[in-house]
């Protein structure tokens, strides 16, 4: 049997009985001398004198009790230096939770550690001093607004004034840089997450000072107040989630200055004592006993490995006698077991130096009690935490590489490992610091400055240009420059790879599946504890001449009970890898719901790090299980089978599913369970949950009473009773319901026939086995319900399936929010290099003359430069840990992972409904991350395998983005805005056309159904980006009014260039002629939202037109101009659709031979001729609120709108065939809103031009299209001519031809149009346009209300004729 935690290595022989010639040799019995000689050397005094007892006596095991004591006993000076005057409160120094607070706050069970979680409160400790020299230490966990320093108890703070507002209370602001106290002025440096501010106060010479990791800051204040009734506490006011813990002297100081004192005094007795049986500790490790020449040997190398000499173990049982309590205390762990495992690592080579740890370790568990061992660990691995955490950053990144090394060496151990990671690592250390690699504030401190001399930055054009790049040649001082600092670059990635290798080593062994005893470990052979203490129980006469039977039996008898304890616990082992899972599947749900406590919760910049070493971790352990299983796949074929999703086995708690919730699916498809994967939900599960629906809190009791015994598993028969914990009222639905099947749990195995279904019953994530994870012969685990479309091979171990589903889930919880957070360092560089480029521009401008405007200019200049340098360097830092190339094939490998599990969900039909949403989210999130955040030192379009990606999520997207097994809204947007935006960009659109054509056509299908009942303005910008570049006047990127005024974001998706698609035009064209309802209810729809969209517009730019002419001072509200924009927006995206439209299918509006032509053209008559009028009219409203230019109307000018009218009126009145215009032209005319006037403004002309005569040039104070020259090419200016020239004519046509109309002949309803329909069967009367209109939405007569059954032409003079012949 093996150890859980490989126990020491001794020699087998050791272990037998032996010859009396090899007695001394094998059981380690050495003679009086020897033994004297042995531990006189092990314990010797402090000044290395010998010891007292040897001058009376020989030193043995009977006396070396007494000998110990006197070993460890400390002096009166020692203890009495905790002594000093000048403190008042506890020894014991904590935050006073309990009044000394303001506002609120959450405080850490140790009273250290705080966050704010109001506006600004504010808490004292509970110690203060008033004479002397004191100092206390504040880990900064956030850069936040923070106001540290000390204050009187007299201070009283509220939400709005903190530490240094008052008087008599002083602070240092290292957020905003300044120290305060009522007023403020500069001080110090800027602090960063992972910094240590010391606060030093000097109430001899009543000075106040600060340091930030060690550096002094200077003297902050003089002349503090002191006296009678003048004392200072520690404390601190912080802002809401900002965190920081206190160090009052409970742990050493990091930085301790001489002359000053911890406010807690250390413990100095402890410390001398824990010194000196660590000093005996190393020597034991140190000399090795020869019994057969009787002399004591110096090993060469003192991490050697112990022999199971019985001397050796009774001397470290009295050794960790006295050490053991010892080193459960913090302050001893942290200052002398940290430093000496420290001082270990340095020794020899890195595997002498585990092995070192390995043995220590060995020597802890095997002499300690557990509960001793256990606490020491801890708290030797909260020391690592806070020492990794908040070392400085060097350019070696040396401290991090010896604390992670010392960890991992930690963490070989088995035992120890499988402690750790059961109660600390996730239960205590939920941020997972030892996989973040923080980002240095100041990179002069982090050395960059040598390890990167030389700083460039890349240079973006900060201009649209007329449809050509400007490309600036780079010159050779610039080439040079750019090389010198990738190189730099380079030699900063790799050192920061030593460190994330490491990592990503201590993950691998996390997920280590080898360690559960199932194997022997050999360096601990079977009944090799009971071999060795056989030995002594078969020789007591013998081994009684060297201890006294007393102390012999008490010490065995220890040291049995831990060897004993440690080898029973190790024979029922779990493997590391499925304690590692239930732990990250409880952080991730803590930090998914945000039901832990605010503390727990991990910071983003630690999910991105801790998400790439293990992304490293799994893909190691995916291959390797392919390399032992060719069957498996490669981690390139990664994706997650889609019955994990529906079968139990993983907890997804309460997250959303693509069809809902999990209750609610399992209820409506339980039927396509039972055939498509041949699970059977039982029926007691669906009445839990709607119990539980119904009274989350508490189950009736009478239910779980009643419930029958048949429970049944994986093929079982045999009806079992509900296990208890199921039916405990306490688990709560999410346990009960969401989590794994209980299948392993309930029944023996049996195979499982083809027609057979499986029952299965939820179980909680921390009750599964391997066999429940992994599967058995009989059992696939958490592959139970195979869907007939998936491959029966297995992919890898499942296990890795599950840590897989959890990565995924961690990018989408925070990872994709950090990376764009990130870039905001490349955005700055940006701004600065433009600002230098301007000021140097200015410079060359400038006339030397002018000194004053040269020296200014030249100061922001060097102000400028020296902030690049800086944010260069700090660049370089985040591209190596954030944005390298290794991390974007992390993200790349993710987006492939969740493309292929969604097309493996989607073959499985109606199941898909249960994928999770969060599969969808990080597909389109890595995409975007991919393309936009990782450039421009990488491109996607370098990613192997890039084109076939960018097909397959465009296949996903057209297919999903309407698709009904998808009911949650905010991911049916979040489809449609992706869709949306993958239309903007050339290679991304081409991927849309790369689809197979019955997706296409379907896709197009779906972006033409009439806009009602659903959300239509994402899917119009679709197919106007479609259009975009084929329109009147429609090639440009950004407004021409807004070229001057606002300065380019060249990623946003509306100010890419013009890409139209004429292949999906063309689809979109062919299913508009199909059939006779498609196109005129898709248009209708567009016609109704064009009429809402634009009425909505004028009325808002009636109100603030009206707030604007008001005397008195006002402002309007800034969401009330954005969606006034919006409208606009949405009014001219309205507007092309329809001029696509009427482009691709003209037939639809001029072929009256169709029954809705006629109708439809009317329609857009009518809201052409409102639109026109609207914005035409001289000094009208549209005009002030341009002129006005408020901030977020930017968008709202002249241009956009008309020229997208202009277009469709192009298209009716000069395009095509005679008929077709003249019927256009004819319904135009028809309308009465129609003027002339409105169609002369296009050009720039007040009225109508008598014909033949030439244009006038264009009035820069009015506008024109030929002003446009740039947008509007001279053959669109020619076919506005024709245009304005036709309407002209037909307009006075018209006009001599027309008669005068009775009131009695026109519409009842308009006043506009002559009667033209009669109602059948009640008679009434009015135009077409109106009764066409009408009978869309009502099939009731105007007047009557009856029934219309048919509406027929009417003429009135064919009517009274026939009338006079009737009569």
């Amino acid at each position: 049997m093996a150890s859980k935690g490989a126990g020491m290595p001794f020699s087998r022989k050791s272990y037998r009985l032996a010859s009396d010639a090899e007695k001394s040799r094998v059981t380690g019995i050495v003679q009086e001398k020897l033994l004297n000689d042995y531990l006189c050397r092990v314990f010797s005094s402090p000044d290395h004198g010998p010891p007292a007892a040897t001058s009376r006596k020989p030193l043995n095991f009977h006396n070396l009790p007494e000998h110990v004591e006197q070993l460890l006993q400390v002096g009166s000076e020692d203890e009495s230096q905790g002594q000093v005057e000048g403190r008042l409160g506890p020894s014991t120094v904590v935050l006073d939770h309990t009044g000394g607070f303001e506002g609120l706050l959450l405080v850490d069970d140790d009273l250290l550690g705080v966050i704010g979680h109001s506006n600004f409160g504010t808490i004292r400790s509970t110690t203060c001093v008033y004479k002397g020299k004191w100092v206390y230490e504040v880990l900064i966990s956030s850069q936040g607004l923070m106001q540290i320093g000390w204050c009187t108890i007299n201070c009283r703070f509220n939400q709005e004034e903190g530490v240094g507002d008052t008087h008599n209370s002083y602070a240092y602001d290292g957020n905003r840089v300044r120290k305060w106290n009522v007023t403020t002025t500069n001080y110090g440096k800027a602090w960063a997450a992972g910094d240590i501010v010391s606060c030093l106060i000097d109430l001899d010479e009543g000075t106040l000072s600060f340091c930030l990791n060690g550096v002094s800051l200077g003297t902050a204040f003089e002349n503090l107040s002191r006296g009678l009734g003048m004392a200072y506490f520690p404390a601190i006011s912080l802002s809401f989630k900002e965190s920081v813990a206190f160090n009052f002297g409970s742990r050493p100081l990091r930085y301790p200055v001489a002359g000053f004192r911890p406010l807690q005094d250390p413990p100095f007795a402890d410390l001398v004592r824990a010194q000196r049986l660590l000093g005996c500790f190393q020597m034991v490790l140190s000399v090795e006993l020869d019994p057969v020449e009787g002399r004591l040997v110096e090993r060469e190398n003192s991490e050697g490995q112990l022999q199971g000499q019985p001397t050796v173990l009774l001397t470290l049982a009295h050794i960790f006698h006295h050490f053991a309590p010892l080193l459960r205390k913090v302050y001893v762990v942290e200052a002398v077991l940290v430093s000496f495992l420290l001082g270990v690592m340095e020794k020899g080579t890195p595997e002498q130096a585990q092995s070192a740890v390995h043995q220590i370790l060995d020597l802890l568990w095997l002499f300690m009690e557990d509960y001793e061992v256990q606490d020491c660990l801890k708290q030797l691995m909260m020391s690592l935490l806070r020492l990794y955490r908040f070392s400085p950053i060097v350019p070696d990144l040396g401290l991090q590489i010896h604390y992670l090394r010392l960890t991992m060496a930690i963490l070989r151990h088995e035992k120890s490992r499988k402690f750790l990671l059961s109660n600390v690592l996730f239960d205590m250390l939920r941020s997972v610091v030892f996989f973040y690699i923080k980002s240095p504030l100041r990179v002069e401190e982090a050395g960059l400055q040598e390890l990167i001399p030389t700083t460039w930055w890349p240079h973006r054009s900060s201009r649209e240009g007329r449809d050509s790049k400007e490309v600036k040649e780079e010159t050779t001082e610039e080439r040079q420059r750019r090389r010198a600092y990738e190189r730099g670059c380079q030699r900063l990635k790799k050192r920061i790879e030593v460190v994330e290798e490491l990592q990503v080593q201590i993950l691998k062994l996390l997920l280590d599946n080898k360690d559960d005893n199932g194997v022997s470990d050999p360096r601990f052979p079977c009944g090799g504890l009971s071999g060795r203490y056989a030995v002594l129980g078969s020789e007591p006469q013998k081994a009684g001449a060297h201890l006294c039977s007393m102390v012999g039996l008490i010490v065995r008898c220890r040291v049995l009970s831990s060897a004993t304890t440690l080898f029973s616990h190790s024979s029922k082992g779990e493997a590391s890898r499925y304690i590692f899972l239930t732990k990250f599947r409880k952080f991730l749900q803590e930090n998914a719901s945000g039901r832990g406590n605010m503390p727990m919760l991990c910071p983003p910049e630690y999910m991105v790090c801790f998400l790439h070493r293990l992304v490293s971790a799994l893909r190691f352990y995916w291959d390797e299980y392919k390399a032992s299983n060719p069957r498996a796949s490669f981690s390139e074929e990664a994706y997650i089978p889609p019955q994990i999703f529906y079968n139990g086995k993983v907890d997804y708690s309460d997250l959303q599913r693509l069809g809902g919730l999990l209750s609610h699916l399992r209820k409506t498809l339980k039927d396509d369970l039972a055939s498509k994967a041949n699970i059977v939900i039982d029926p007691l599960e669906l009445q839990a949950a709607t119990m539980d629906d119904l009274d989350e809190d508490e189950e009736p009791a009478p239910t779980a009473i009643q419930r029958p015994m048949q429970a049944l598993a994986m093929g079982g028969a045999l009806p079992l009773p509900r296990p208890g914990w199921l039916s405990s009222p306490t688990l709560g639905r999410a346990n009960r319901f969401l989590s794994t099947a209980a299948v392993s749990l309930m029944t023996p195995r049996r195979p499982l026939s083809t027609t057979e279904k499986v029952k299965v019953r939820s179980l909680n994530v921390e009750q599964r086995t391997r066999e429940d994870i992994e599967g058995s012969p009989w059992n696939e685990g958490l592959l139970l319900g195979r869907p007939p479309e998936e491959p029966e091979q297995p992919l890898t171990e499942n296990s890795l399936l599950e840590v897989l589903d959890g990565t995924v889930m961690m990018y989408n919880l925070s990872v994709h929010q950090q990376l764009g957070k990130m870039v905001g360092v490349s955005d700055d560089v940006n701004e600065y290099a433009m600002a230098l480029r301007a000021t140097e521009d200015k410079l060359r401008r400038c006339p030397k003359r002018r000194k004053d405007i040269l020296a200014e200019l030249t100061k922001s200049q060097k102000v400028f430069s020296e902030k690049l340098d800086h944010l260069s360097r700090r660049l370089a830092w985040v591209h190596a840990t954030v944005y390298s190339q290794e991390k974007m094939l992390d993200i790349y490998w993710l987006l492939r992972v969740c493309l292929r599990t969604i097309e493996h969900g989607d073959r499985t039909g109606s199941l898909f409904a249960f994928m999770p949403e969060f599969y969808l989210s990080v597909a389109i999130n890595s995409y975007s991350a991919l393309k936009n955040y990782f450039g421009p030192v990488h491109s996607m379009e370098e990613l192997p395998g890039y084109e076939e990606t960018l097909t397959r999520l465009a296949a996903i997207l057209a297919k999903h983005f309407a698709d009904p097994r998808i009911v949650g809204t905010d991911i049916r947007d979040t489809l449609m805005q992706a869709l949306a935006s993958y239309v903007c960009y050339p290679h991304s659109l081409r991927a849309v056309e790369r689809i197979p054509e019955e997706q296409r056509i379907a896709m197009v299908k779906n972006l033409l159904a009439p806009y009602e009942q659903r959300p239509w303005a994402q899917t119009n910008w679709i197919l106007v980006r479609l259009w975009r570049g084929c329109g009147f006047g429609y090639r440009y990127t950004r407004l021409p009014h807004l070229l001057k005024t606002k300065p380019e974001d060249a990623n946003l998706p509306s100010l890419q260039k013009p890409c139209p698609s004429t292949l999906l035009q063309k689809h979109m064209a062919d299913l508009l002629r199909q059939g006779p309802d498609v196109a005129p209810s898709f248009l209708n729809s567009v016609l109704n939202q064009l009429n809402w969209a634009f009425s909505e517009f004028i009325g808002m730019i009636q109100e603030i037109q009206q707030a604007a002419e008001r005397l008195e001072r006002n402002f309007v509200d800034s969401r009330q101009l954005k969606v006034c924009a919006t409208c606009f927006d949405l009014s001219v995206s309205l507007l092309r659709v329809l001029e696509m439209t009427i482009t691709l299918v003209p037939e639809i509006f001029l072929d009256w031979s169709r029954p809705t032509s006629e109708m439809l053209l009317r329609r857009l008559a009518q809201l052409l001729n409102q639109v026109l009028n609207r914005v035409t009219a001289e000094r009208n409203l549209f005009d002030r609120v341009v002129t006005l230019r408020l901030p977020g109307l930017e968008s709202v000018d002249h241009y956009p709108i008309l020229v997208a009218v202009t277009g469709i009126l192009v298209r009716l009145l000069v395009h095509g065939p005679a008929s077709e215009t003249e019927q256009a032209t004819s319904v135009l005319l028809a309308d009465p809103c129609f003027q002339l006037r409105s169609i002369c403004y296009l050009l720039g002309q007040p009225e109508a031009l008598a014909p033949g005569t030439a244009l006038p040039a264009p009035d820069r104070k009015r506008f024109s299209l030929q002003s446009y020259a740039d947008y509007i090419s001279a053959e669109e200016l020619a076919q506005v001519e024709r245009m304005l020239a036709h309407l002209t004519a037909a307009s006075a046509q018209a006009a001599a031809a027309s008669l005068p109309t009775s009131e009695e002949d026109l519409c009842p309803i308009c006043y506009a149009h002559p009667i033209s329909a009669v109602f059948q069967p009640c008679g009434h009367k009015s135009c077409k346009a109106c009764i066409n209109q009408h009978l869309m939405n009502n099939k009731d007569c105007f007047f009557c209300k009856a029934t219309i059954a048919s509406v027929e032409d009417w003429d009135k003079a064919a009517s009274t004729s026939a009338t006079s012949s009737a009569a």
